[in-house]
């Protein structure tokens, strides 16, 4: 099966939640630290999930994060 690593820019998620919601494998979530601009941002709640589907880099309207695959 196919691994994956998220890697998200911090400081440009909003916390809109659409990666959260379309992990398939419920990769994501919303962290309780926040960035500068004041939002709390995601982070990988379970990464040793992720199988590099690249759902949640697709969705993001910042483009606030990176899928790598191994």
């Amino acid at each position: 099966m196919a691994k994956g690593r998220v890697e998200i820019a911090t400081e440009f998620c909003k916390s809109c939640e659409y990666c959260v919601i379309s992990c398939p494998k419920n990769c994501l979530a919303v962290g309780e630290k926040v960035n500068s601009k004041g939002y709390p941002y995601v982070v990988s709640a379970n990464p040793e999930d992720c199988i590099g589907c690249a759902m949640c880099a697709q969705i993001c309207p910042e483009s606030a994060i990176e899928v790598w695959r191994q």
